[in-house]
């Protein structure tokens, strides 16, 4: 009786969790961010060194000695790449991307009190 409470409740979870796929599918911001990522692996190289950039902002910002030279040379040695509309349109279409994702997280975290 119980497995089959469970069984009953995961289906919904997954029901639930199909409907919010969909949704976030259908989203400005996620349609602008596919879009926009969809342009950047028409150029191999480009998606490559977006990679890379994307890979050392992330090891920078995990660093434990996160200095602000550090960070003042990574932005400077990445100015110029920045600029390229292409590369700059994708950025911010992933940031715009990544908060509304990281946004559904902290609610349901928050709803069902995940500490």
């Amino acid at each position: 009786m119980e497995q089959d409470r469970n069984e009953e409740v995961m289906n919904g979870v997954n029901e639930a969790v199909r409907r919010l796929i969909d949704e976030i599918q259908i989203s400005d911001t996620y349609r602008e961010y596919d879009a926009q990522r969809q342009k950047v692996n028409q150029f191999p190289e480009l998606k490559e060194k977006i990679d890379e950039f994307r890979s050392r902002n992330f090891e920078l910002q995990r660093s434990e000695d996160n200095a602000l030279d550090k960070i003042e040379e990574f932005e400077k040695q990445y100015a110029d790449f920045r600029e390229d509309p292409l590369v700059a349109d994708f950025l911010a279409a992933e940031l715009a991307f990544c908060r509304m994702i990281q946004e559904i997280n902290t609610k349901i975290a928050d709803a069902i009190h995940f500490e």
